[in-house]
């Protein structure tokens, strides 16, 4: 069957699961609305208007799939639908309607349901006269069409309003979800793996907007590594239109932590920095949390343990979206995003030259604590990776846009353990 899309007039953009949410509903809407805009700039004949509980986006001549693609990616958006429109006199919705099955084209043996209802109340016909006075010729010119009044495969829904009738028959599901923003923002700790960047999608569809912080060890990774980094912020950014990507330059504090006697501890130590660095970005940035890709007893630092000590880092709320979830699960919603195929390119991880075979699993926060309060320089080493951050606005058309610079040679690293 041919998609609807193909000849739409105008899409139909339903709100999400906040519409429950009473008095924090019409801010909530407004977000949406705004992000919607963000979105549609390369389309610059589109046009959009607003009632309770849609946004209408009139193509005026834009690809409607396109649109679709993009549009089904904005947080708080449960569903849209291509739309035909037609004018509020009887003869239009038929003729329309037939164009609309003519080119929809489906096949014999088809379940089939007219559903019209009339928001127009000065309209002739009420809207049981008018599923009959619609159907019936509809019927008639395709005979191989099959009634079917309580689970249809095609219905066609007809909303006739004054001045103007859309017709319809698909409903695309979207992310859902809350708006961008409505619950505040975090820091996403991205990293070039499978886990992060799913962690940044789930906070972000949660209404959290986010921004990502790295970590890259010049030069001990490549250019590539940190275009890799940079490729799946942009993937993200398709969601939620910009978003901040934050380089931290890691390589001194990492080599701080070898050649102590405390190797089993390194990781931990170095998570443990990461929080610390994160959580001073935060209070530059104003965001309230830091989210990470961790999964319960996924590697040696995520055991509830380790979760435990490193977690002692920041007296922010560290939220793990994915604490509970398989990797299988992971890796699929990784697939959906788009992030997958980026993630699972081979470039090197620095990280994998300071870990040592055995990582504790089990980690005594007396021991990190002391090693962390007599580690020399420990404090300057943290201000300088926070003072030499560079960070880069990313969005989903063009190049990153610096707002800090550093060594343009300088590498970045990929895991966050």
């Amino acid at each position: 069957m041919v998609r609807s899309s193909e000849y739409a007039d105008m899409l139909m953009l339903r709100f999400g699961e906040f519409i429950l949410k009473g008095k924090n509903r019409s801010r909530f809407e407004k977000t949406v609305l705004r992000h919607v805009k963000e979105m549609v700039k390369p389309f610059p004949k589109v046009s959009l208007s607003k009632e309770f509980g849609r946004i209408y986006v009139h193509l005026n001549g834009e690809p409607a799939g396109e649109l679709i693609a993009v549009l089904r990616n904005v947080f708080g958006i449960a569903s849209i639908s291509p739309v035909k429109v037609s004018q509020s006199e009887f003869e239009d919705i038929l003729s329309v309607s037939r164009t609309f099955l003519q080119i929809a084209a489906p096949p014999a043996g088809t379940t089939f349901k007219v559903n019209a209802r009339r928001v127009w109340k000065e309209f002739p016909y009420g809207s049981i006269e008018m599923n009959k006075l619609i159907s019936t010729p509809l019927l008639q010119g395709y005979p191989g069409l099959l009634v079917d009044v309580k689970s249809p495969q095609m219905e066609l829904r007809i909303e006739i309003r004054e001045g103007q009738t859309f017709i319809f028959c698909e409903n695309i599901a979207c992310v859902g979800g809350f708006p961008l923003g409505t619950n505040g923002k975090a820091m996403l700790l991205l990293s070039g793996g499978i886990d992060s960047p799913v962690a940044g999608w789930s906070s972000m569809r949660r209404g959290l907007e986010v921004e990502c912080v790295h970590f890259y060890s010049f030069p001990y990774t490549s250019e590539l590594a940190r275009q890799k980094v940079v490729d799946l912020t942009r993937v993200l950014s398709r969601y939620a239109g910009v978003i901040k990507l934050h380089l931290v330059p890691f390589t001194e504090v990492q080599t701080s932590f070898t050649g102590i006697g405390q190797d089993n501890l390194i990781v931990t130590l170095m998570r443990r920095a990461m929080l610390k660095i994160a959580s001073r970005l935060a209070e530059q940035e104003g965001a309230l949390a830091l989210v990470t890709g961790e999964s319960l007893g996924q590697v040696a630092s995520q055991t509830l343990s380790s979760m435990n000590v490193i977690g002692r880092a920041t007296p922010l709320p560290l939220l793990r979206p994915l604490v509970m979830m398989d990797k299988s699960e992971i890796v699929d919603i990784s697939k959906t995003i788009g992030t997958y195929e980026l993630s699972i390119l081979p470039y090197e991880d620095c990280c994998t030259l300071f870990v040592p075979k055995s990582p504790t699993t089990n980690p005594n926060l007396r021991i990190v604590d002391k090693i962390e309060a007599t580690l020399p320089g420990y404090s300057s080493l943290l201000d300088a990776a926070v003072a030499g951050t560079e960070t880069v606005t990313i969005t989903p058309y063009g190049d990153e846009k610096p707002r800090d610079r550093v060594p343009a040679e300088a590498g970045l690293q990929e895991e966050w353990f």
